[in-house]
């Protein structure tokens, strides 16, 4: 069933169009990824889902009673709250759910026939079922703990930083869930840990959602669908990151074969124009018109067929065979250096050697130490113990701040300091436009000042004037941050081709996968583990440790949990719930069993209706499962006290 349906919504700017007619429905429990280039109307399209702007034409049709919001790039907030108070602010329409619950529970019991009254307590307790809100306590205590909150809970929003306040504004929307929620670039902020957190919820909760991210590993494992934007228009593939691509890769295949038949079918029709007799008929002004039609269909297909593969290429092909080498340069030699900040211990009698051709990504939680250790290289910071050896080598730095940028100089000017309009990128003299072609510059950009920039742009220009200079090393922190897909695609090609050391920080898993060869992680204590394995892997092998450890808690937790617990009893909800939920359950069943049994009788189900019967028997089978949960925990509860 289609929550929200947008119908040949076009929108356009100042600027130009952003999109033209396009139609989008989203589904009941769908995951819907946008996909483009920054600046091709991802964010756009958002706002239109939102209902925070008007549209040119078109209809944006949504059911009755459904609620949409959406995560901001910078949320506001009462300031004088505390983290805790701001996310509890946000769910109060769940708290007075509960109440009501309360309040309808004890006015049973002195009316326990009452229909109106059980009426209400079951659709209230629906709704409590829909938010899974039954412990909302719990899991705002959780959440909280997740997000790197619990230090901040007390705190007023106003001495946050931007990231720990985007963590609690999506805090409060995950708990809240809405009927549609929308996430622009969610896992920004986000360490790899918080990111698996976030998964976990948005496909335990079973949300509807629509969100943007460059996380290609987080649209592949939440996407049920991507929706690519391009040429204003929307194209829709089913499934998460790698159908996507296979789908772009069928597509391309599709669109070579339409052009080779229309280059068969025009060649038929030009001659046939070529003859000109027939051609010059009125009556055949038609035909005429559709022969110049194929023309420029045939003089654009080749270029449009031509950059869909480049960007296929780009995602799919790894360049990770070097040019073997007999002996490195060694870059660095570390031993035994350590690095605290006030009590807190973020290195710890580290030792290692980075060579020439070390592509080495720098991971771990927020906070750990990892911009740390890249300063410390740099000699921008002084570590408090340990000797540090350094080869005499040119060093490229990248960071969010992107300081080597002046603001007042245009994109000319900073490539090309010295006048002139040519770079020399990697051994390769190029003219600058046709460099900053691949970084998706067009040539009007040249003369832009680096001020008005967008983030995005800023990093671009960043990222095109590092290839631009001579240097042995890299290093970069969080380079995909504010960066659409096909950028990082560019850069991922570009690092893979450079003939030097990279060393970087990223939360990006897809990113890390696909350039790193040795990773540095940073655990708790100022612990740093050198593994040579993906990223992806440790996180798996960690998460089923953790599993492993959480298993054997819960086990103790159990037994401890029988040795106090003979005493108490179940509380009076509790105790409500497991006396009433046996007629609520056999209740369902018995019109699941009816409805099934109309389904199998053609008169039946001619008189209601098929689609009617199988959206109700979906609906009542959905409302029976957290019934005969919640039977069940109460009922294991009671073995306890046994």
């Amino acid at each position: 069933m289609a929550l929200l349906d947008l119908i040949d919504i076009s929108k356009s700017y100042e600027s130009g169009k952003i999109v033209e007619e396009i139609s989008l429905f989203i589904g009941e429990k769908e995951r819907i990824a946008l996909i483009g280039k920054n600046g091709g109307g991802k964010s756009t399209l958002m706002k239109i889902i939102n209902g925070t702007l008007d549209v040119d034409s078109g209809r944006r049709i949504i059911q009755n009673g459904v609620k949409v919001e959406m995560l901001e790039q910078n949320p506001k907030f009462n300031e004088y709250e505390s983290v805790r108070e701001n996310i509890a602010s946000q769910l109060a329409e769940i708290t007075q759910k509960r109440r009501e619950y309360e309040e309808l529970s004890r006015k049973l019991e002195q009316d326990f026939k009452n229909e109106e009254l059980i009426q209400k307590q079951m659709e209230t307790a629906s709704y409590l079922d829909a938010h899974n809100a039954w412990n909302i306590d719990d899991k705002i205590n959780r959440v909280i703990e997740e997000f790197d909150l619990k230090e901040h809970e007390s705190k007023s929003i106003a001495l946050l930083s931007g990231g720990e306040r985007r963590r609690t504004a999506l805090a409060g929307l995950l708990l809240k869930k809405p009927d549609i929620l929308l996430l622009d670039e969610p896992t920004n902020h986000l360490d790899a840990y918080m990111t698996a957190f976030l998964e976990e919820m948005l496909l335990k909760e079973n949300f509807t959602l629509v969100f943007i991210s460059h996380d290609r590993y987080f649209i592949d494992k939440i996407a049920t669908r991507a929706i690519e934007i391009d040429n204003y228009k929307l194209r829709s593939f089913q499934g998460g990151y790698a159908d996507y691509l296979r789908g772009k890769e069928a597509l391309l295949h599709s669109m070579q074969k339409e052009h080779e038949s229309l280059l068969k079918i025009l060649k038929a029709e030009e001659e046939w124009l070529r003859r000109g007799v027939k051609a010059r008929l009125k009556r055949d002004e038609g035909r005429k018109q559709r022969v110049m039609q194929m023309r420029e269909s045939a003089k654009q297909n080749p270029s449009f067929i031509r950059k869909i593969r480049l960007e296929i290429e780009r995602e799919k092909h790894n360049f990770n065979q070097e040019k073997s080498v007999n002996r490195q340069k060694m870059l660095f030699e570390l031993e035994n250096v350590s690095k605290s900040l006030g009590k807190k211990s973020l290195i710890k009698n580290f030792s290692m050697r980075i060579m020439q051709k070390d592509r080495i990504a720098i991971v771990g939680k927020n906070g750990a130490g990892k911009s740390t250790l890249l300063k410390i290289l740099r000699e921008e910071l002084k570590s408090d113990e340990g000797k540090i050896k350094k080869g005499e080598f040119e060093i490229g730095y990248f960071d969010q701040q992107r300081v080597m940028l002046d603001d007042e100089k245009n994109i000319l000017e900073t490539f090309c300091p010295n006048g002139g309009d040519r770079v020399d990128v990697q051994g390769k003299n190029m003219h600058v436009f046709g460099y900053l072609k691949n970084f998706l510059f067009p040539k009007e950009y040249l003369d832009k000042k680096i001020g008005v920039l967008s983030g995005g742009e800023k990093n671009r220009v960043a990222l095109a004037l590092l290839f631009a200079k001579k240097t042995d090393c890299l290093m970069l922190d969080e380079p995909t941050n504010d960066l659409d897909i096909p950028t990082i695609n560019i850069l991922e090609e570009y690092l893979q081709n450079y003939h030097g050391a990279v060393l970087f920080v990223s939360h990006d898993r897809y990113f890390v996968d696909k350039i790193a060869k040795k990773l540095l992680i940073f655990k708790e204590n100022g612990k740093i583990i050198e593994s040579y394995g993906s990223y992806s892997e440790f996180l798996e092998y960690e998460s089923e440790m953790a599993e492993i450890n959480r298993f054997e808690l819960d086990l103790n937790a159990v037994q401890n949990q029988k040795s106090k617990t003979k005493s108490k009893k179940l509380s009076y909800k509790e105790q409500l719930d497991y006396d009433k939920l046996p007629q609520i359950i056999e209740a369902v069943e018995n019109e699941i069993a009816d409805i099934k049994k109309c389904l199998a009788n053609p008169v039946c189900y001619q008189e209601i209706g098929i689609l009617t019967l199988t959206e109700l028997l979906s609906q009542k089978e959905n409302e029976l499962e957290p019934l005969i949960e919640r039977y069940l925990d109460i009922e294991q509860k009671m073995e306890l006290f046994e």
